[in-house]
């Protein structure tokens, strides 16, 4: 029983366990009950599994809040619950970004709704583990070498002030080196094998049965990559929030659960968010710019949380409603993967070297 009250990278062993408890029971709860046949998810239902997702992750806030005030008093418990709350916010409203850019990969593979559910949930396993290994490499680098916090606070204002004047670039999925590089070394089918990522097909030279890749891993892979590039933005920007490794790993994780619930319902609308990078990119100004106000301007001292996650919510909160309000009325526009009802893998005839079964 000592294990589980053993301090690992500065919380106890049974709030990590307890965390990876409920995510593999949500997970669990999502694959094996709830879609447990593939099938279309409506906008209603998209909401709804959206809203509790988003109540659950507050309602873990609350959970932060009174375990670390038992264990480190009042005043830092609700300093961590504020950090939590902020840390969530940001990384919900980069999801938002994120959602244009799966539904973008979904449509080069062809990929029918029905089947994007399984492939989200999936993405969503990988991305767990992978946030798991960037944060606590980001971890062990901050604890050892604090300067490093300088590094990314400079790198969020960077950034922020490349999104507030770079222009709209599509994802090129087509030129994806890891797509080039799996359609010149393994067997891709060029139709999709219902949820299934792998297949076996006849050889073209011996007619034995070979493993081959179907459209929707290759659509996992590059959602997993398009996660990636995410994270460089996103694992740094809550760094600049607290070092807190718990609160880092827990707030990201919590935010991306309910993705692939939200996918639904924004898909259909995410033209309507065009405005809401502008304000993601004063959101990492500000966050970036308070590292450098805490340190040097402040004496070290800490720069308010409540005033921190009020100005982050008031700057998400401002770029939703504006670009509602900018774009009401306007129609989808037809986006460049979107050229008709192609057959899924069609477009892997394109790529050199390709293998396509």
């Amino acid at each position: 029983m000592e294990f589980l009250f053993a301090d690992w990278l500065g919380t106890p062993v049974w709030f990590w366990l307890s965390f990876i408890g409920v995510v593999a029971g949500l997970t669990a709860l999502d694959l094996g009950i709830l879609h447990k046949e593939d099938r279309e998810m409506g906008i209603a239902e998209s909401l709804k599994l959206s809203a509790f997702y988003i109540g659950l992750a507050l309602l873990f806030g609350v959970w932060v809040y009174f375990q670390k005030t038992a264990s480190l008093g009042a005043e830092a418990g609700a300093d961590l619950a504020l950090k939590y709350y902020t840390a969530f916010f940001i990384e919900k409203a980069l999801s938002i970004d994120n959602v244009f850019v799966i539904s973008l990969i979904f449509t080069y593979f062809a990929i029918p709704a029905k089947y994007q559910y399984r492939a989200l949930l999936w993405g969503i396993v990988a991305v767990i583990i992978l946030r798991g290994i960037m944060i606590g490499v980001g971890a062990a680098v901050v604890q050892q070498y604090h300067w490093v916090l300088y590094i990314f606070a400079a790198f969020l204002v960077v950034t922020g002030i490349k999104m507030l004047f770079a222009g709209d670039k599509p994802m090129d999925i087509e030129g994806n080196p890891v797509i080039r590089f799996i359609s010149r070394h393994m067997r891709v089918t060029k139709e999709l094998h219902d949820q299934h990522f792998f297949v076996k097909v006849p050889d073209e030279k011996t007619g034995k049965l070979v493993r081959a890749a179907t459209p929707l891993f290759l659509a996992l892979v590059v959602i997993n990559l398009a996660d990636l590039v995410f994270a460089v933005d996103s694992v740094p920007a809550v760094f600049a929030i607290t070092t807190d490794t718990f609160i880092v790993y827990t707030s990201n994780i919590m935010a991306i659960l309910g993705l692939r619930a939200l996918y639904f319902a924004l898909a259909a609308m995410v033209h309507r968010f065009h405005y809401l990078k502008y304000a993601l990119a004063l959101v990492l100004v500000f966050i970036g710019a308070k590292i450098f106000v805490a340190d040097f301007l402040l004496d070290g001292g800490k720069f308010p949380p409540l005033l921190s996650l009020g100005v982050t919510a008031g700057l998400i909160a401002g770029g939703v409603f504006y670009s509602l309000w900018k774009t009401r009325g306007q129609p989808e526009p037809n986006w460049p993967a979107d050229k008709g009802p192609e057959p899924a893998g069609a477009r892997l005839d394109q790529l050199p070297g390709d293998r396509a079964h």
